[in-house]
């Protein structure tokens, strides 16, 4: 028997579509396909943030995007304190995390080649062990005493990047475990963990390309250990589909405007605008403005 003589039959499960579609073969299993995609597209929507949250994210994805593309560093800077605002800083940080595995596995390859491994080694030792501990806080500290936290601590490591300070003594083994360690707890608490450790690397001997090729390879061992800390904490959760799906174009258009950007003026212009950005972030993630800003 065809399809056509089963449709004139009534044999179930096939059936005629409207005029001019055809015949199809649709039935229970058909229509269970499509009542799945119409749920997992329905709970997507559901799990989006309300609309003021949402705008915050996307102004965050942009700007921390902007920050990555024209200068190379700032994006968790500036994304996870306005992320914050409407998320909470337990989704901002995992978030960002997410949002930058992409650009880590892009540029690694690379790193690795030129980065002075051995260094970067005794700097993922100390990370290691201080980004559990970073992502035990961020798990367990109330969420606005936190935020209050994470908004301080960037205007704090802001000051450091801004006041031009290198560390200028021997690289001593204790030194870079201790930086790394205090960039682990940096990254858990906030995937901020680079200022100290760019701050300890530019003061070593070597080339500006190998310092970058370094700093490069420690952020991607720093996002491994914290992808691992934050799932073991339970704070890589589906939940954080939606805010992705939503934040990463916005991420992806910040970077590649901030790439074309790049060479339209000075560094040095660039460097400060990126330092005002950083500091307009942390300061409008602070909790003092929710009555005005939420």
């Amino acid at each position: 028997m065809t399809l056509r003589d089963a449709t004139a039959a009534g044999v179930p499960g096939c059936t005629r579509g409207p005029a001019g579609a055809g015949l199809s073969a649709r039935g229970p299993v058909g229509d269970a396909d499509a009542d799945g995609m119409d749920g997992t597209v329905t709970d997507l929507l559901a799990a989006l943030p309300e609309t003021g949250a949402l705008a915050w994210l996307l102004a965050a994805a942009l700007a921390g995007g902007l920050a990555r593309g024209f200068s190379g560093f700032g994006a968790a800077l500036i994304f996870v304190p306005l992320a914050s605002v409407g998320l909470g800083p337990r989704a901002a940080a995992p978030l960002m995390l997410v949002l930058e595995a992409v650009a880590v596995l892009a540029l690694t390859p690379g790193a690795w080649k030129l980065a002075d491994r051995r260094q970067v080694g005794i700097l993922a030792m100390g990370a290691a062990v201080g980004t559990p501990l970073g992502a035990l806080v961020l798990a367990s500290a109330d969420p606005l005493a936190l935020r209050w936290a994470v908004a301080l601590l960037i205007l704090a490591l802001l000051g450091l990047l801004a006041s031009g300070w290198r560390f200028r003594g021997r690289p001593r083994t204790p030194a870079t475990l201790a930086v790394g360690l205090a960039g682990g707890v940096l990254g858990g608490v906030a995937m901020v963990s680079g200022p100290p450790v760019m701050a300890y690397l530019l003061g070593q001997p070597g080339t500006a390309r190998q310092v970058r090729a370094s700093f490069a390879l420690y952020l991607a061992a720093g996002a491994v250990f914290a992808g691992i800390a934050y799932a073991a904490a339970g704070l890589l959760t589906p939940a954080l589909l939606a805010p992705f799906l939503v934040s990463a174009p916005a991420y992806g258009a910040g970077i590649w405007a901030g790439t074309r950007m790049f060479g339209l003026a000075s560094e040095r212009a660039f460097r400060l605008a990126c330092y005002a950005m950083i500091a307009l972030a942390a300061l409008l993630g602070l909790p003092l403005w929710d009555g005005l800003l939420r």
